[in-house]
């Protein structure tokens, strides 16, 4: 039985414990804050315990819902809407007859748009779509009224600025999950969601793997990870602790931060990675504002990227009969806007509001609060595979990385998570009980 330690307690760290403990390894957590589960990790939202980020379930997210059946919880399902505020209006975009009337696209635009999605759900092999754009690929399919008037604002509700810069990779994953998700949804947005949300999830999954035996250390932030003859030594700011083997699930910038054993061209490459951010607020409503889940922003001149009101999936009754929305705002990582005061946000975030929604008053708000995540989601650039996606073993003998810069063909969101630690336990099986030198030669092949 090797010993196994995993920096990072995110649902990644977690799952990738209870796979590595099944393996037969003996498995430490190592996670820095004070609670597991990263960007999945719950808030005190007024009065009421949510998701600090707005999360939802699909039904074809096949990982996470089998996840969710071994810790015994269940999904409730339902029907949901989709909004557009276009040119200051809102209109509906959830069914045929509201894209028929969609008034952004004419009726060729409308079938290139249609041809499109219909094209990427039958894409099996993605890989050639990393050498062009998003943004190219797009408008060769869908036209360029389809992309200014339809996929930018799309885009840039999930990347901001590096809209421009993502490869079609990324919004291929994106349609395929959706087309899924409306495939098994009986062409329908059905949307799931657990009883208290992830912190319901979390508390089921820390409980699991206190059963199999997974050992978790909080304020535990690894400072150095350093490889000393057979064993890591991995410092933490409670102390150090050795393995024989250790997995890093961290963001790319603080491994090569932590790992000085690394050469340059691997400092290089982790640095190369281009991380975007998030600042989300999280209000709590006495009165609903459009009661779509998901309305996506299309005009420029509104300072958030989307209005996800989550009360329209689950029961107000959760939270008081109040309103839970969320409004998140995309940033690269030089964007000015991180140096904004919560105080700065919420006057001018309820501005737009108003603005948006006629019948909203600021007055009906009786929470706002903001949330900031600086290296959310690894945005796959152009020829990401084969540049800068991080390979699993590294130069520094037993340490691993696993991370979710290694979703190259895919989004970040929970089940995307689920699917890359099945995929990396399997891939460091054979490696963890090998020798180190083969282990590292056949991971950086893989």
């Amino acid at each position: 039985m090797r010993s196994i330690g995993i920096v990072g307690g995110g649902l990644l760290g977690m799952d990738l414990a209870a796979r590595l403990t099944r393996q037969g390894h003996r498995v430490t957590i190592l996670e820095g804050a004070a609670r597991s589960g990263g960007l999945a990790a719950p808030a005190r939202i007024g009065a009421y315990t949510w998701d600090r980020f707005y999360h939802v379930v699909l039904q074809s997210d096949s990982y996470l819902r089998a996840l969710l059946d071994e810790l015994g919880l269940e999904l409730h399902w339902k029907p949901t809407r989709t909004g557009f505020y276009l040119d200051g209006r809102l209109l509906p975009l959830s069914t045929t007859l509201d894209f028929l009337r969609f008034p952004a696209l004419g009726p060729v635009d409308k079938a290139r748009l249609g041809a499109t999605i219909l094209h990427a759900s039958r894409i099996r092999e993605w890989r050639p779509l990393e050498a062009i754009t998003a943004r190219e690929w797009l408008t060769r399919w869908s036209g360029p009224q389809g992309w200014e008037r339809l996929w930018r604002p799309l885009l840039r509700a999930k990347l901001g600025d590096n809209a421009e810069v993502a490869s079609a990779a990324f919004i291929w994953a994106i349609i395929a999950r959706m087309y899924g998700a409306r495939r098994t949804g009986r062409k329908q947005e059905t949307f799931g969601y657990v009883d208290g949300g992830y912190a319901s999830i979390l508390r089921r999954f820390d409980e699991h793997l206190g059963r199999l035996g997974v050992e978790t250390v909080y304020g535990a932030r690894a400072t150095e990870v350093r490889s000393i003859g057979t064993r890591v030594l991995v410092s933490t700011t409670v102390g150090a602790r050795e393995f024989d083997d250790v997995v890093l699930t961290i963001p790319c910038s603080r491994i090569a931060e932590v790992c000085p054993q690394l050469s340059e061209a691997e400092r290089a490459r982790l640095r190369g990675v281009r991380y975007q951010g998030i600042t989300c607020a999280a209000l709590l409503l006495e009165q609903p504002l459009a009661e779509c889940y998901i309305t996506n922003i299309a005009d420029a001149d509104v300072p958030f990227t989307a209005v996800i009101e989550m009360t329209a999936l689950v029961d107000r009754a959760a939270f008081g009969g109040n309103t839970l929305v969320y409004l998140p705002k995309y940033l690269t990582q030089d964007d000015p806007f991180w140096s904004k005061t919560d105080a700065e946000i919420e006057a001018e975030w309820l501005g737009a509001l108003e603005r948006m929604f006629p019948r909203f008053r600021r007055s009906q708000v009786k929470v706002f609060q903001v949330s900031r995540v600086r290296e959310m989601l690894a945005v796959t650039t152009l020829n990401y595979s084969a540049t800068l996606l991080p390979p699993s073993a590294t130069s520094a003998d037993g340490v691993y990385v696993v991370n979710s810069a290694q979703i190259a063909n895919g989004t970040l969101n929970v089940n995307e998570t689920l699917t890359l630690a099945a995929r990396k336990a399997a891939e460091l099986e054979p490696l963890l009980r090998g020798t180190r030198s083969a282990a590292r030669t056949a991971a950086g092949a893989a």
